[in-house]
């Protein structure tokens, strides 16, 4: 009758544990009557070290490949992950060079850098939208960890499965794997080291390596370049590991849209919400570019501490086309800001626009 592993290691566990040594399976080859090298080909498996075996690891890795195997709480693979093509998108600043990047399906980690609201993450969504290729956001914050990124066990119908995170799936999708607000990660986004090498990824909970697709790569947007924020302008902002940032082969420093294109993006909004129909709003979208020009060329110099967005524009507009009333819209929209810096603002778009009628506070409440 041959020597099957099940029996020896039946065998070896009633006598000895879990847990033998070469002197244990000598030991039982002698009172068994078998060959010791025939034997520990047998276990060969469960070796831990030289001369040691735990007969218990197999089992445990057995059952994690099966729990790895059982439906995920969602099947995400039947999920649409193509960002949706946005009517009022204007390509501007570095969209072609990442758009490139991408079109070529070559593995090649981007970092883009830049103050807030001005684009950054829209032209990487926009870029994956007109090249129909999948895009996975993860939103970065100083609790992220290896868990929400590369996934764990999750409770479902009271069992215990894997579940994939969003880093496995762009792994395997071929997809973008887009890293927002990077900058305010803590040293736990280090377990992508491997990743933004271009290797792969070895999860150790279940044994299993995860070889990426041909198509993914790695993009992260972040308002510092990871060497945290002296001016207080972004609270909360880390200085990021060296050796992590160094895996990023380019990095671009994304600017606010000049007027001329900052017009065309407020123009787009504006005919989404049909609320502009006079030539004098559309007027009005000139003042803010201008505006807003003016406000950054000062801040640029140093003159003031504060800024006003593409995003902010965009939410004037908004207002505008809620309250069809342009003072009111500025002030809503300015309240974010200090009182002073508030009344500057204000007294800089009067000055810009003739027709302007300065708003009492009051309007705001």
């Amino acid at each position: 009758m041959a020597l099957s592993a099940e029996y020896v290691v039946s065998s070896l566990q009633a006598l000895y544990g879990d847990v033998v040594t070469s002197g244990d399976v000598r030991a039982w080859c002698a009172m068994s009557g078998n060959n010791y090298q025939t034997v520990t080909r047998k276990i060969e498996k469960y070796k831990t070290g030289r001369g040691k075996w735990n007969l218990t690891i197999q089992e445990a890795q057995d059952q994690l490949e099966k729990t790895y195997q059982a439906p995920a709480a969602m099947p995400v693979i039947e999920q649409n992950l193509i960002p949706a093509k946005d009517d009022v998108f204007v390509k501007f600043g570095n969209f072609d060079d990442i758009r490139k990047i991408i079109k070529s399906r070559l593995f090649y980690p981007s970092f883009i850098t830049g103050l807030s609201g001005n684009g950054k993450t829209f032209c990487v969504e926009q870029a994956c939208a007109q090249l129909n290729r999948e895009l996975i956001r993860v939103n970065i914050t100083i609790e992220t960890d290896e868990d929400d990124l590369i996934g764990g066990f999750r409770l479902v119908n009271g069992e215990t499965v894997w579940h994939n995170g969003p880093v496995v799936e762009a792994l395997q999708r071929g997809a973008i794997l887009l890293l927002d607000e990077v900058d305010l990660a803590s040293n736990k986004v280090l377990c992508l080291q491997s990743i933004l090498e271009g290797k792969g990824l070895f999860l150790k909970k279940i044994g299993k390596y995860i070889h990426p697709t041909k198509g993914f790569n790695v993009i992260a947007t972040a308002n510092t370049k990871g060497k945290g924020s002296d001016d207080g302008r972004f609270i909360g902002t880390n200085i990021l590991n060296e050796a992590f940032l160094e895996r990023f082969p380019v990095t671009f420093e994304q600017e606010y849209p000049n007027p001329a294109n900052e017009y065309k993006i407020l123009y787009k909004v504006a005919a989404s919400t049909g609320a502009f129909t006079e030539s004098s709003d559309l007027d009005f979208l000139k003042r803010l570019c201008d505006w807003a020009d003016i406000i950054r060329r000062t801040f640029y110099e140093g003159g003031i501490d504060e800024i006003i967005s593409t995003r902010r524009l965009v939410h004037i507009v908004k207002a505008y086309s809620i309250f069809n009333d342009k003072g009111k819209a500025i002030l809503v929209c300015l309240n974010r800001f200090d009182d002073e810096t508030k009344l500057a603002f204000l007294e800089l778009y009067d000055k810009v626009d003739v027709d302007f009628i300065k708003p009492d506070s009051e309007l705001a409440s």
